[in-house]
């Protein structure tokens, strides 16, 4: 009997955890059937999307709001296809505000299991969510070591099953003497520049950074810059550094024959990066990559979010290891001259430097480095799961 799973990812991070789960369900289950929402990679494992996920990708109250009729109609678009489908299970994969609507829609309707893949940040903000979502939530895949007994606590199964970021390859010195040979960089030392993937994100940050940028190398001429950007916002980011110094190297994953392979040996020849805060932290900390980390939204979401916040810092190498080693510049404080002041030491060797790295091997090895491929691992708890499920 072929297994049904619908799956539903919103964004690029879901859509490479989706990926990874599908094909570690496809080594366990040899007929195997999904059916859902989902972005370019999960497509590749065999998921036809009901519509494009970027429609999904929107962050932050005030910049929901202006779509909120079409993402209402998307979500009921996406529980009816689920209703109709029958599936075996429900998986939901990050997009909490838009997952856990569904899994509620499905749920009202049906005995499907549920199951949501990347536990809500109830240890960071709106604690109350974990006792929310046990009524229409099966069991949850969690990516940190500590967030199982919050949703336990809750009433939700849960397993930790690693960060898929533990897994994922990364450049060798021979990758990253290519690519600077290959961009004309040399020896010169390499300023990482990561605004954000969504249009949003590159709108509010990319002039922040940029003035940033051009203070950072005042002092450092010899510095190069490279700014790998996301295929959805591309054009965007070209445009928003064309002004910048230095003659910014935009890495379009649309050009080239191995887009996802020179970015890798870009985060691995970094000197520092300048990131927008995400699970981009956790891909420089796999390379080694010392940063420091900035993000702002609307005044209004920020006024909401940040009195709702209930930790110190929101960067997971800070969070994993328990040392707020990484820089952060949040809000009001996303502001150029004091980023500038954090990037400029990082540029060279030194203490900041060596503290942010030893960092960053904690948390890989917290995070499951060394241990099974965690796709696999999230999709043997899937099975565990199902063969549990009264239904």
């Amino acid at each position: 009997m072929t297994l049904r799973l619908s799956l539903l990812a919103g964004e690029l991070s879901g859509d490479k955890l989706g990926a990874s789960l599908m094909a570690g369900l496809k080594t366990l289950v040899p007929d195997i059937s999904f059916h859902g929402v989902g972005g370019p990679l999960m497509e590749a494992e065999g998921l036809e999307s009901l519509f494009p996920m970027g429609e999904l990708s929107v962050m932050g109250i005030a910049e929901v709001l202006p779509k909120y009729r079409a993402l209402k109609r998307r979500l009921h678009q996406t529980a009816d296809a689920v209703l109709a489908w029958q599936p075996d299970a429900l998986i939901t994969i990050d997009s909490p505000d838009f997952s856990l609507r569904l899994a509620k829609l499905v749920k009202a309707k049906s005995d499907v299991p549920t199951i949501h893949y990347v536990a809500p940040s109830v240890w960071a903000w709106r604690p109350g969510r974990a006792a929310k979502m046990a009524a229409h939530v099966d069991h949850v895949l969690a990516l940190l070591p500590f967030e199982p007994p919050y949703m336990e606590a809750a009433g939700m199964g849960c397993d930790f099953v690693g960060h898929p970021v533990v897994s994922e390859p990364v450049a060798t010195k021979a990758d990253v003497q290519r690519f600077r040979s290959e961009e004309g960089i040399g020896d010169a030392p390499v300023v990482l520049v990561l605004p954000g993937s969504r249009q949003s994100e590159v709108t509010r940050l990319a002039p922040v950074f940029g003035s940033a940028i051009e203070a950072v190398l005042s002092g450092r001429p010899d510095a190069r810059v490279v700014v790998p950007a996301a295929s959805s916002v591309a054009e965007m980011v070209k445009l928003a550094v064309a002004s910048w110094p230095g003659a910014p190297i935009v890495l379009d994953p649309r050009d080239g024959p191995d887009p996802t392979g020179r970015k890798r040996a870009a985060f691995r020849a970094a000197n520092v990066a300048l990131a927008a805060s995400g699970t981009v932290s956790l891909e420089l900390a796999a390379s080694g990559t010392p940063m420091v980390v900035a993000y702002d939204l609307n005044w209004l979401s920020w006024q909401i979010m940040s009195r709702l916040v209930v930790v110190d810092t929101v960067t997971l190498v800070n969070l994993v290891t328990g040392d707020k080693v990484i820089p952060e510049f949040l809000g009001p404080k996303c502001r150029a001259p004091e980023i500038a002041a954090a990037l400029a030491p990082l540029i060279s060797e030194g203490p900041a430097r060596t503290r942010q790295i030893d960092a960053m091997d904690i948390t890989m090895e917290r995070l499951g480095r060394g241990g099974a491929d965690p796709g696999l691992r999230a999709a043997q708890a899937v099975m565990r799961v199902l063969r549990h499920s009264p239904a």
